[in-house]
């Protein structure tokens, strides 16, 4: 078993040192590395951060949509992807996607309900469910809810050939027990 990641961003960022506390090894991935054609990376799990949309926090919609047939194949292959909120209202947030999915951003605490049977939840392990920041909600989505608010899903994970996606506007870093795991698989797959 392997467990790898890289983590998209215009910089550095400290999602990286706590990927890597967790045990597992992490790249950061710029927008400039995943837009060019020529880049080969090899991992277990793509992770895209809250705010991946709004340009005042970052730059990374254009190369994520430039990538969109890459990330499509990266995750048919086998490989693991999580994304988190937009953190924009922009309709074509999610475009990038292989898979239809729309947001609305609302930033706030709420209250989770929970599918306990689903083993990406361990994502919220330790978070107080009754009242954890999102940054809204999907309107709009393919696969399954693994988590809701108010009847809103903010967590959703979706099955792509070999691989899996999960979408969560959960505005918390994931669990270390979820990194490990998410993260872990027999072989990487290439980006």
């Amino acid at each position: 078993m392997t467990s790898t990641s890289a983590l998209v961003w215009d910089k550095k960022t400290l999602f990286v040192r706590y990927i890597e506390e967790c045990g597992v090894s992490c790249e950061l991935l710029t927008p400039h590395m995943i837009a060019a054609p020529f880049y080969r990376g090899k991992f277990v799990t793509l992770i895209v951060p809250t705010g991946f949309a709004n340009p005042d926090y970052s730059g990374l919609l254009p190369a994520l949509k430039a990538a969109s047939s890459r990330i499509k194949r990266f995750v048919e292959n086998g490989g693991n992807l999580l994304v988190f909120g937009a953190a924009s209202t922009r309709e074509d947030a999610y475009s990038w996607l292989p898979f239809p999915l729309r947001y609305h951003h609302a930033y706030g605490p709420v209250e989770l309900r929970i599918d306990h049977d689903h083993p990406a939840i361990s994502l919220v392990e330790g978070c107080d469910t009754g009242c954890i920041e999102c940054d809204g909600y999907f309107t709009e989505y393919e696969g399954t809810v693994i988590a809701s608010a108010a009847r809103k899903p903010v967590m959703i994970a979706k099955s792509i050939g070999k691989g899996e996606v999960v979408a969560a506007t959960i505005h918390e870093y994931p669990s270390p027990a979820f990194i490990r795991t998410f993260c872990t698989a027999p072989e990487e797959a290439l980006f």
